[in-house]
């Protein structure tokens, strides 16, 4: 009933957004189809300059609505001109356009909710020498700017909402969906102590790895890197060796479990240890697939077997290369998001959302029956 809704509800997607919003809106309308016969989509565009400057803007008043702002500040996908130049819009590019149609609300609406599936800045979440602390000084930037709520998935480390303790911050996992995913793509796939295993790449991602093995009852094992503390290379000291800590892998089908791809050298790496050890199957979940440097080291290693598959979701944006890629799978997760908003559109908990346990046990009951 629209008396129980927090307030009016609009959803922004911010440039390179707009097929997955679009799905978005199409869930919210379908489960509120008596109540609304158009969209809840809002047009915010954000016109640039010819300098490269812009300013943001929205085509109707939001007063006393309850807004949802999506925006994926890695996609490099969209593009703006400035002195003639064709300049693909970099991820501080997108956070200031969220902060000028924040700042176009004018702080009218009752209610502002920014849904960034990849954290801006989330890999700079801790200070290891004189460097500075960009995700803490985002999120309170945007909290001083009036949003409430900042919903992301699968944080580089979600200890950085300690920046803003007073604002709601929502770290969600995509392990139900890509559970799911897998199960479509390799139905065969037996989720056993002894056919099966999770293996994280580095002691970073031991928390999902950890929380995947329990919830899927296999055994994990973990890789710790090797760095040269002496040089910095692309921001980051490179690594020397990755070591395998963990069972034997032999015979097994291994998934590697890690937030992002970046480059996709260190899961190859991983990847190639683990089929030297003697690991049938390597597939690879990655919620955020980026491929900074294009795809060719991955195509070498498909064709060459050492990976089998990569899953990634469609939180971020993917070139249409990488979409017609044999060793990929997508994982869709707009219906997932259309809960949590029409959720907290209706001011209740998602912490049904968020805990997905149940869900995952129930897949994997269904799966097992099938053998």
């Amino acid at each position: 009933m629209k008396d129980s809704l927090f307030g009016d509800l609009s959803v922004i997607g911010m440039r390179g957004c707009e097929d997955f919003v679009d799905q978005v809106d199409f869930y919210l309308k379908e489960w509120r189809r008596h109540s609304n016969d158009g969209t809840f989509v809002v047009n915010a565009p954000c016109p640039r300059f010819g300098s490269g400057e812009a300013k943001g803007t929205i085509t109707h008043s939001l007063r006393g609505n309850d807004v949802y702002i999506i925006t994926d500040v890695f996609n490099h996908g969209v593009t703006y001109n400035m002195y003639g130049m064709t300049v693909p819009m970099s991820p501080d590019d997108h956070f200031q356009d969220l902060k000028r149609v924040i700042g176009a609300i004018g702080g009218k609406a009752r209610r502002i909710s920014v849904i960034m599936p990849m954290l801006y800045e989330g890999r700079q979440h801790k200070r290891s020498g004189r460097e500075s602390l960009d995700c803490a000084l985002a999120l309170q930037e945007l909290v001083n700017m009036g949003i409430t709520n900042l919903i992301t998935f699968d944080a580089h480390d979600p200890r950085v909402q300690n920046a803003i303790p007073l604002a709601g911050f929502e770290d969600v996992r995509s392990a139900y969906q890509m559970i799911k995913a897998l199960f479509r793509e390799f139905p065969d796939i037996e989720i056993d102590p002894d056919r099966t295993m999770i293996v994280s790449p580095d002691e970073g991602g031991m928390g999902k790895c950890v929380y995947y093995s329990s919830v899927m009852g296999i055994d994990l094992g973990m890789f710790y890197k090797r760095r040269d503390y002496s040089i910095i290379v692309n921001g980051k000291n490179p690594i020397v060796a990755h070591e395998y800590l963990g069972r034997d892998v032999k015979g097994k089908d291994v998934i590697i479990v890690d937030d992002m791809i970046s480059s996709g050298e260190s899961v190859i790496d991983v990847a190639k240890q683990l089929k030297d050890k003697g690991a049938n199957r390597i597939i690879v979940f990655s919620t955020f697939g980026l491929f900074c440097n294009g795809l060719a080291n991955i195509d070498k290693a498909y064709e060459e077997g050492i990976i089998t598959r990569i899953f990634t979701t469609n939180l971020v944006y993917r070139t249409p290369e990488l979409l017609s890629r044999p060793w990929y799978s997508e994982v869709n997760m707009c219906k997932y998001v259309a809960y949590i908003i029409d959720t907290l559109n209706h001011d209740q908990t998602i912490s049904h959302l968020l805990d997905q346990s149940k869900k995952i046990h129930a897949v994997l009951d269904k799966h097992k029956a099938k053998k």
